[in-house]
């Protein structure tokens, strides 16, 4: 069954390939685009129509999701500093649910509410096992008119939904979010590789930290990853590090301190030149072990 007018999504990569699924498979009518062909099979088979290139999501689609990498890509999609640019964003309802750097965004809107566009932030939290789930959290700035028509195009893929206020404020909040993020996860890898450095048992470590107040959805997957061993991808080294570099890009342009970031950046670019940057975040745990002058195998 479908509802409702027909959505763009455009990137489908560890995140949006289930939050596009999960559209689709909830009725909306979905048009799909993605750099790598390949990854529009699973949404071609859901239903979802497969558009030859960026210019048919645009000229079908009035609403058009992006979840890209990173602000080049956006800007690549968009036709940015190009005649496209115009041709594409005039009178769409642009939404970014990717991150990028807070001014990036706030710049990005100025110049589709020009070509006459609207820009909403909807940045999300959360890795691909809750995007899989339609479990992720998500933060919403732009015109108060525009959040409250997309709250019901947007609760497949989000189990709540927060507006922020105007843009940048939803990237601005996922920055602070994702700053306790990896503090936390990076953490909880030191704090393992301190048991394993004392020969205690780890599962009953895990078993410890799960019956305890500091248990979580995040901590109990990422301890389980630990003592397994398990570094398969859920959100990547390279993005934790890109997430990262955009925290202490937004601290410094606010004067704020960010000592434990700075540790952190510096271990996932660690982590990421040991050649483990599509490795699961926890995986930083490798960077710790350098440093101790034991690597594990």
């Amino acid at each position: 069954m479908q509802t409702g007018e027909q959505i763009g999504f455009i990137g489908l990569g560890t995140m949006g390939q289930p939050m596009a699924l999960n559209l689709r498979h909830a009725g909306h009518p979905l048009m799909v685009w993605n750099r790598t062909p390949e990854r529009t099979a699973p949404l071609r088979e859901a239903g979802a129509v497969v558009a030859a290139d960026v210019d048919e999501v645009f000229e079908q689609c009035n609403t058009v999701l992006l979840m890209l990498e990173n602000e080049g890509a956006t800007d690549a999609v968009l036709g940015r500093g190009t005649e496209a640019f115009m041709r594409r964003v005039d009178g769409q309802c642009v939404v970014s649910m990717g991150t990028t750097s807070a001014d990036y965004s706030f710049r990005l809107s100025q110049d589709i509410a020009v070509a006459g566009g609207c820009f909403v932030e909807a940045p999300v939290s959360g890795s691909r096992k809750p995007a899989e789930t339609g479990q992720l959290v998500g933060m919403l700035a732009g015109s108060p008119e525009e959040i409250e028509r997309l709250r019901p195009l947007l609760a497949p893929i989000c189990k709540q939904l927060f507006d922020c206020g105007a843009v940048p404020a939803a990237l601005q909040m996922k920055l602070a979010v994702n700053t306790f993020l990896i503090t936390m996860v990076t953490g909880l890898a030191e704090a393992a590789h301190f048991a394993a450095r004392h020969g205690l048992d780890m599962d009953s470590f895990a078993d410890i930290l799960n019956a305890g107040p500091m248990a979580s959805d995040v901590s109990r997957v990422k301890i389980d990853k630990l003592r397994n061993r398990d570094f398969s991808r859920q959100a990547g080294i390279s993005d934790v590090l890109k997430n990262s570099r955009l925290v202490l890009e937004a601290a410094r342009a606010a004067d704020t301190a960010s000592p434990l970031m700075n540790v952190c950046e510096a271990l996932y670019a660690e982590t990421e030149a040991m050649g483990r940057d599509e490795d699961d975040m926890i995986a930083v745990v490798q960077a710790i072990e350098a440093r101790t002058g034991r690597c594990a195998s």
